[in-house]
């Protein structure tokens, strides 16, 4: 299993933004300019500008090898580091189900699916469930990305339910 740190008080600011997070999901695996990113995401370029920024100086983003664009202009394409998969998150925040939202909200319906479930275990099969799940993100997180495939997304919660006492 990934060995998780905790995020310094920097690297904590700077994942608290759904913006930041969705800018990060951009970026996995292709290289994107800041100009492709404020498209993708419908903003300003000089606002995103200085979101892109904030995770370049945290390290969650990697500026790659300049290029120029259509007119002779200079770009610079970021990727996603992966460093946010290393660090443990304090409780969920705000700013990820935000930004799982924003993400479901563009998501065609019917590539959208979803459960949900009631567990009552036992601390060791918690335990057990707990560590075989992450297991299986992290075997899944490491596989080779294939270009040539969809792409899809995943947001997972556990939580203790406060409706079954």
């Amino acid at each position: 299993m990934t060995e998780r740190r905790p995020a310094t008080d920097a690297e904590a600011k700077a994942l608290a933004s759904a913006l930041r997070l969705r800018i990060m999901r951009i970026c996995v695996r292709k290289p994107h300019t800041n100009k492709e990113i404020a498209a993708i995401l419908g903003r300003d370029p000089a606002s995103v500008l200085h979101h892109t920024r904030t995770l370049v100086r945290t390290g969650f983003l990697e500026a790659q090898e300049e290029r120029r664009g259509a007119r002779g202009a200079r770009e610079i394409p970021y990727l996603t580091t992966y460093k946010s998969w290393h660090l443990q998150r304090p409780a969920l925040d705000r700013s990820m189900l935000d930004a799982f939202l924003e993400e479901l909200a563009l998501a065609p319906e019917a590539q959208a699916e979803g459960t949900r479930m009631a567990l009552r275990l036992p601390p060791p099969q918690m335990e057990e469930f707990r560590t075989r799940l992450k297991g299986l993100l992290d075997e899944f997180a490491a596989r080779p990305d294939d270009p040539a495939a969809p792409a899809w997304s995943l947001f997972m919660v556990l939580h203790s339910d406060p409706n079954r006492p």
